[in-house]
């Protein structure tokens, strides 16, 4: 990639940040929001940005690069520039897994564990399928397996609140939409320490990534362990859509887009894919949010709810040229 991009990526991310702190019920000057972030100036300025707005954004900022690395992991090791946490079920699973918790009494802080391991069971099945069927890298049977997979855990999530109070019913349920309006310091710093973890873990990993788009047989050639290989980078990968789930909820096709649009830019290996899929989808996930929060004010739409009507006619693009 160019330089020029990546100044621009960076100066982009900055920009809706900015946007996100000003716009709202009650809209400021970039002087009073920046001012109000570092605790100067009128209180009530003060109370919102630190509050609401800036955690809010944070948190935006956290979830879309935890997406974004996540199927750049993922559309690389699986060779399927179709392959995303939301479409091959892993964030259903990382979403009951993380129902079950909350049912049980976990704290905040073990919940992207609990998403976690649900995510590897989706992931492990959604695989299993493919595998089952003999055409483990055809990027409609991944697909239909993944929806197969979203759809049994959306079944268990309803198992599971089925005898819950009803406020409780539509909390989970807004949940579930994907939304980043409950966002707190204390979730920020959650997220902030598993995303560092897995991003940094596929960061590091980047090579065996480039290996691996030569196929398996190429990869094991160079000295690579591709079973091991493919069993870290899902882990990673699994870990970063976990740890967005427990965090904000279901927010799909994030992982889908990302990637691609970074391939435009001019990112050939994944070491500049990865972060640049960082950047471009904490910007995406921040500005889908302004749009969220603003387009019918004072309501919030659900985050997932727009980044699906962006991330819906993209993907319908991609598998019609498969097809």
């Amino acid at each position: 990639m160019r330089a020029l991009w990546w100044v621009l990526l960076v100066v982009a991310l900055v920009a809706v940040t900015l946007l996100a702190l000003l716009v709202g019920t009650i809209h400021m000057s970039p002087s009073v929001a920046l001012s109000a972030a570092f605790g100067v100036g009128d209180p009530a300025a003060i109370a919102v940005v630190q509050t609401l707005r800036l955690p809010r954004s944070l948190l935006a900022i956290l979830v879309g690069a935890g997406l974004g690395l996540s199927g750049a992991a993922l559309q690389g090791a699986l060779r399927n520039t179709l392959a995303e946490p939301y479409l091959l079920g892993v964030s259903g699973g990382a979403a009951a897994g993380a129902v079950l918790a909350v049912g049980i009494g976990l704290s905040f802080a073990l919940l992207p564990l609990a998403s976690f391991a649900g995510a590897l069971v989706a992931v492990g099945l959604t695989l299993f399928v493919a595998h089952a069927s003999g055409t483990r890298g055809d990027p409609r049977v991944l697909i239909m397996g993944g929806v197969v997979v979203g759809a049994f855990a959306n079944a268990a999530i309803m198992i599971l609140l089925a005898n819950e109070p009803a406020s409780t019913v539509r909390g989970a349920l807004w949940w579930m939409m994907g939304s980043v309006a409950d966002a707190t310091m204390t979730t920020v710093a959650t997220l902030s320490l598993y995303l560092l973890v897995g991003g940094a873990a596929l960061v590091i990993w980047a090579r065996e990534l480039d290996v691996l788009t030569l196929g398996d047989e190429a990869a094991a050639g160079l000295g690579v362990d591709v079973d091991a290989a493919m069993r870290r980078i899902f882990l990673a990968a699994s870990l970063l859509a976990a740890a967005t789930v427990a965090g904000a909820g279901l927010i799909g096709f994030v992982g889908l887009v990302v990637p691609h649009l970074a391939r435009m830019m001019g990112a050939r290996r994944h070491r500049p894919m990865l972060l640049a899929s960082a950047l471009i989808g904490g910007t995406l996930v921040v500005l889908s949010d302004i749009v969220a929060r603003t387009i019918r004010p004072p309501a919030d739409l659900p985050l997932g709810a727009v980044t699906a009507v962006l991330g819906v006619p993209f993907f319908l693009a991609r598998l019609r040229k498969l097809t």
